[in-house]
């Protein structure tokens, strides 16, 4: 337990990624690693699907180095994906056979809270997501 008047831990971890056909998959292990890490493996499947769904746009849409950034504090987990381009996420008509394009849902329906902020020399699109420690018996 903390003692009172002092500020939560803060636990972070951050990666610049290197665009190309394994970047994605290398991606989803190091988050999950680093949930599990931290002791919150309960969150690992959604934490892998919706990096996995900001990264592949990045990666995709934008010519430059991309960056992930989980951040635990206050019992939330905080995921950031930093780009270098500045057009925000959008919602567009998907059909039902589609591949893609339901990334914002997703999103919607499995994150707590996200959204997207502009940097000085891109963007960055986030979610956070409820954190509890694993637990045992």
């Amino acid at each position: 337990m903390s003692e009172p008047g002092r500020a939560a831990a803060v636990r972070d971890a951050s990666w610049a990624l290197v665009p190309g056909k394994t970047c994605v998959r290398e991606t989803r292990r190091l988050a999950t690693r680093q949930v599990a890490g931290w002791q919150l493996s309960g969150l690992a499947d959604t934490v892998e699907l919706l990096v996995s769904e900001l990264v592949t746009n990045s990666v995709r849409h934008t010519p430059g180095p991309v960056r992930l950034t989980l951040e635990m504090k206050n019992g939330r987990l905080r995921c950031e994906v930093e780009d270098v381009a500045v057009s925000e996420p959008v919602r567009g008509a998907v059909s039902e056979d589609a591949e893609g394009g339901r990334g914002t849902e997703l999103l919607d329906v499995l994150a707590g809270d996200w959204g997207c902020v502009p940097t000085t020399t891109g963007k960055t699109v986030w979610f956070e997501l409820d954190a509890h420690p694993d637990t045992t018996d």
